[in-house]
């Protein structure tokens, strides 16, 4: 997919998003998912990538496991892992997300792609005991990894229903600018790290 897997000092950072309907932009008009908007920001700030938005609509961390070899293609220098939103809205064990995301990391880093890790906390009606476990996977897994962590996807929009779909899930186009610019110091954070691991 990519054009060449030689890639200069400062050429163009390869990434994907890797995730579920937050990033397949489900809903929303072309050009405005998550890996879109995104790519548009950092062009903005003059760094330049080619980006793949392989997100799936209604995939578990599983899922997204299941497919991650031939959804990240060879030459990859960056991912951005969003997954485990619907893992938590049908109530699936946590240490199954736990698992599914450990064993994806643990792949990309086999492979030396630097990620960022794209949280997701739980709603707090699913009981204390099991909002304790899924919340804590991230950070668990961030530190395991010494993975960019950037704690909740939807930092700043959720909740908001000027910036939700009628669903009160899925982003608006507005909502997923929000997400952009939110968690641009991290996506800054990996564009650092791919740059310094070219060198």
């Amino acid at each position: 997919m990519w054009s060449g897997l030689a890639i200069a000092a400062d050429g163009p950072v390869k990434m994907v998003v890797l995730g579920d309907s937050l990033s397949a932009g489900y809903g929303l008009p072309a050009g405005a998912a998550f890996p879109e908007r995104l790519a548009v920001a950092l062009k903005a700030k003059g760094i330049a990538v080619e980006m793949i938005n392989a997100g799936v609509s209604g995939d578990t961390a599983s899922g997204g496991l299941g497919r991650l070899d031939w959804s990240i293609p060879d030459g990859t220098e960056a991912v951005i892992l969003e997954l485990g939103a619907n893992d938590v809205l049908r109530g699936l064990d946590p240490a199954l997300t736990k698992k599914a995301l450990d064993d994806a990391l643990a792949k990309l880093k086999e492979r030396k792609i630097t990620v960022l890790l794209a949280g997701m906390l739980s709603p707090r009606n699913m009981g204390a005991d099991y909002v304790k476990n899924f919340d804590a996977i991230y950070p668990a897994l961030a530190a395991k990894y010494d993975t960019i962590l950037y704690p909740f996807f939807l930092e700043g929009i959720a909740g908001d229903a000027k910036l939700n779909l009628p669903d009160g899930l899925h982003p608006t186009p507005a909502g997923v600018d929000v997400i952009v610019k939110n968690i641009m110091p991290k996506v800054d954070e990996l564009i650092g790290r791919v740059k310094a691991a070219r060198r």
